[in-house]
């Protein structure tokens, strides 16, 4: 008897839905056909043994599994449990007439137990567009989507529940994956507060700036100086996500495997691999199964990479077409697929390999070593970074003075209001921040009068700015504005954003 179950193959943060077809003929064997990887079909063996440990029989005939579409491939162990369950269905051994109303995924073990599988999140989203009444996944990976209304969410941890539930002869609801069990939107505590970094206003304001905006930002500065302490206090002082950015960020855990069997992320991620991280790793890939990296793992939060000076040139030029089209795309022989990309790129640089240029005379490097160290940081990554910190070492007079500074909650606040005038300014855009507008956006929202146009074309034409920098600087105005609640741009704001690029000043980077 012909039976069809339905699951999803994850591409990129997206699911569709695949139809596991099975048939018990005349015949012998078992066959699988449908574009399936190493671990579905692997998959056969287990289900059989996990099927007999239940007390079920293999049908002593030919069984015919078509996964459809047949030409998408399929990854993973999520089938196990739609085979299985069809294997059952199709031979008689159970009936289960909602089989045709729920979406399934899962992988087996041997004693029949239902173990977590990647991607459930994505599934549950499109089970809610297309209709389904509901979906019956692992009970470890049921708790990522428990946030999302308007399906029934079953988390099993056997295949006997899942039959269950199918059945619709027993009351199964205290299966169902409550709502209460999931992540309530909050924001922890930052590891760092700014009120306990000593020092570095200006490097503060910077990344209160940045904040507001979502712009990118390089520190440069001696060892000791309190790179890597503001890159982590940063996390403290941005906003929550909004619901569609915690969807979209956890889903992009979810096909990864890392939500830890939580709810929706709500917090901003903040990644900080290190500089011996491959490029597939950076980027994403692999070989069987395309999996996002770290710059798609950061996606609505921030990438902060420390010691840029000392990374292989090729893994820091990688990030170039990601800042700039907020995507990436992984392509390889047979597969190709796009992941987010959306996030604050922080990093941190020592001005030359000693890490002393500028401090008196303790630098020991030469003219050459230092250009080679910071050419690295080339120009167009340079375009790419709308704020350039210079940090000075903190004088011992500042360390033995008591007092504190401003707290990460009274910067965060300030941040917050410039956020929601920006998500007001963009309801009809599909952006959220300064940052993200292109140049059509900069002409429509951020007019300049003739004085602060004519200055702007000055300063520009003067120091040798691109054209990139030119719109950056107007975008980085305008953050300046919204966080003094001003309407417009004024010459003010304009010279501030231009004072955050010394290093295009710099000709050639010369330390």
């Amino acid at each position: 008897m012909l039976t069809e179950v339905f699951s999803a193959r994850c591409e990129g943060i997206d699911a569709s839905l695949v139809t596991v077809e099975v048939d018990v003929i005349q015949g012998i064997g078992v066959h699988l056909v449908g574009l399936a990887d190493a671990a579905v079909r692997e998959s056969l063996l287990r289900i059989m043994t996990s099927l007999q440990s239940l007390g079920y029989h293999i049908p002593g005939r030919k069984i015919v599994i078509n996964l459809a579409p047949a030409d998408a491939p399929k990854k993973g162990s999520v089938y196990d449990l739609p085979i299985a369950t069809g294997i059952l269905a199709a031979s008689g051994q159970v009936e289960l007439p909602l089989l045709p109303e729920f979406i399934l995924m899962g992988e087996l073990g041997l004693d029949g137990s239902v173990r977590a599988v990647p991607g459930v999140l994505p599934t549950v989203e499109m089970a809610i567009r297309s209709g389904r009444r509901g979906c019956i996944v692992p009970a470890e990976s049921a708790r990522e989507a428990v946030e999302l209304d308007g399906i029934e969410l079953y988390g099993i941890s056997n295949i006997n529940q899942a039959l269950d539930i199918l059945s619709g002869e027993l009351d199964c609801s205290s299966l169902l994956a409550g709502r209460d069990c999931g992540n309530v939107p909050h924001k922890g505590l930052p590891a760092i507060d700014f009120s306990e970094i000593i020092g570095q206003e200006g490097a503060k304001r910077g990344l209160e700036v940045a904040a507001a905006g979502g712009h990118n930002v390089i520190m440069i500065g001696p060892p000791g100086s309190g790179k890597s302490s503001l890159a982590n206090a940063l996390a403290g002082i941005l906003p929550p996500m909004s619901v569609q950015e915690a969807i979209q960020t956890s889903k992009i855990y979810s096909v990864a495997g890392k939500t830890r069997g939580e709810g929706l992320i709500w917090n901003r991620p903040f990644r900080a691999p290190h500089l011996s991280a491959s490029i597939p790793a950076m980027v994403g890939g692999g070989t069987d199964v395309l999996i996002p990296g770290e710059i798609s793992l950061a996606h609505n939060g921030v990438l902060f990479l420390d010691e840029l000076g000392e990374a292989p040139k090729r893994l820091v030029e990688t990030l170039r077409a990601p800042l700039e089209e907020r995507q990436v795309t992984i392509s390889r022989l047979r597969s190709k697929v796009s992941y987010p990309a959306s996030f604050m790129f922080v990093a941190a640089s020592n001005p030359c390999p000693c890490g002393y240029y500028g401090v008196g005379d303790r630098c020991c490097c030469t003219p050459s070593r230092r250009a080679g160290y910071i050419s690295k940081l080339s120009g167009p990554l340079m375009d790419r970074i709308d704020i350039q910190l210079r940090l000075a070492p903190v004088p011992p007079s500042s360390i033995a003075a008591k007092g504190k500074g401003e707290s990460s909650s009274a910067i965060a606040e300030r941040v917050s209001a410039a956020r929601r005038i920006q998500q007001e300014r963009f309801a009809g855009e599909n952006i959220s921040t300064n940052a993200q507008m292109n140049n059509r956006m900069v002409r429509e929202y951020c007019p300049l009068d003739t004085e602060s146009a004519a200055a702007l074309t000055r300063l520009v034409d003067k120091l040798g700015f691109s054209m990139r920098a030119y719109f950056r600087i107007i975008k980085v105005a305008r953050t300046i504005a919204d966080l003094e609640g001003r309407k417009t741009i004024g010459m003010e704001q304009l010279m501030e954003a231009a004072s955050y690029r010394f290093l295009d000043r710099e000709k050639a980077l010369e330390y």
